[in-house]
């Protein structure tokens, strides 16, 4: 017996879901009807709160003092020579600047070095270390992940491993006022976090620098790694490729006009890959260092809003449009399933 058609359309199974008022979306839900009068009062608020946050901002940013020198390109004896001076070991590489100190500066002033052009965040090379290395003892021969930079010739573990560490900051200045030293504060620069919980008290370098490319500063190997502060700050990796990082700080104020000579030992290589090298010396506010970004979105943020109230205020008084029932929107009706 062939069965009929019906019988066909009754036994085939549905795919209509259950109801249920979470799947269907119909729980009760606050669903504004966005008024004229809602609308200006909201964009007048985010003007009111935005506007002088970014006044703020700014005028945090403009009390900074800050003073950048760049020093790579007038540093080299020679413009046509300068990756050939910067790897021979046998030329001196001192540099003699000076600055001018344009307002008081009231201290802690911070020292940066800033590189441009320094790609931090490529993908190798931020995957080239052993965070595991750095804190646990047992880990030392874990170096898989820093090549070509986690042996040496010889088979033995290189600690700190990668081309991270490996290629280490070791520009070094030194700050004198009146033909009298001002004392440059390294310590405390890395994160507190860093120094107890990413850096061990019970690892020391080993076969650091010692191969044939020597890629930027070498370390003590009688001082552990948690006291390696310059260490830390350079293994934080920058996101950008103009970064600045923290060299030490001048517990000391300096005054306006001051003549300060820095004594530059100019010895990493950024001439390889066109970068540039500068020294950054700054105060700090609420706000951090010079930074008028954030100050100026905000007032861009808050003086959109501002506008635009008053775009849709006039809109509202000249030309209004009524509104519609809203007791006719299918959510205010009473469903019945």
């Amino acid at each position: 017996m062939i069965p009929d058609g019906s019988s066909q359309a009754s036994n085939k199974i549905s795919k209509k879901p259950t109801y249920s008022r979470f799947t269907q979306q119909d729980l009760p839900a606050w669903k504004p009807i966005l008024t004229p009068a809602l609308v200006i009062a909201t964009l007048v608020c985010l003007a009111i709160i935005f506007i002088p946050i970014g006044l703020f901002s700014l005028s945090a940013s403009k009390n900074v003092v800050e003073v950048v020198d760049r020093y790579d390109d007038a540093c080299i004896p020679s413009p046509n020579q300068k990756v050939g001076y910067i790897k021979d070991p046998a030329t001196n590489k001192t540099c003699i600047r000076s600055i001018t100190i344009p307002k008081k500066m009231r201290k802690p002033i911070y020292v940066y070095y800033q590189l441009d052009n320094f790609y931090q965040n490529h993908r190798r090379y931020v995957k080239s270390r052993s965070d595991r290395q750095l804190w646990n003892p047992k880990a030392e021969s874990r170096t898989t992940q820093c090549d070509p930079e986690g042996q040496t010739g010889d088979g033995k573990p290189i600690v700190p491993c990668g081309l991270v560490a490996w290629s280490l900051f070791n520009d070094t200045y030194m700050l004198s006022k009146n033909d009298a030293a001002l004392p440059i504060n390294k310590k405390d620069i890395a994160w507190r976090s860093d120094r107890i919980h990413k850096f061990g008290e019970n690892i020391y370098p080993k076969n650091f620098q010692n191969g044939t490319l020597i890629g930027g500063g070498k370390l003590d190997e009688s001082i552990p790694m948690n006291q390696q502060e310059d260490l830390m700050v350079w293994m934080r990796t920058a996101a950008l490729p103009t970064f600045r990082k923290l060299y030490g700080k001048i517990e000391t104020d300096l005054e306006a006009n001051e003549k300060i000579t820095v004594t530059i030992q100019n010895n990493y290589n950024t001439y390889s890959f066109h970068g540039k090298k500068k020294l950054v010396v700054s105060t700090a506010t609420w706000i951090g260092g010079k930074n008028d970004f954030i100050g100026r979105m905000y007032m861009a943020v808050g003086g959109t809003s501002l506008v635009f109230a008053i775009i849709f205020s006039l809109l509202y008084v000249f030309k209004p449009r009524p509104l519609g029932n809203p007791s006719y929107l299918s959510w205010n009706k009473n469903n019945t399933i």
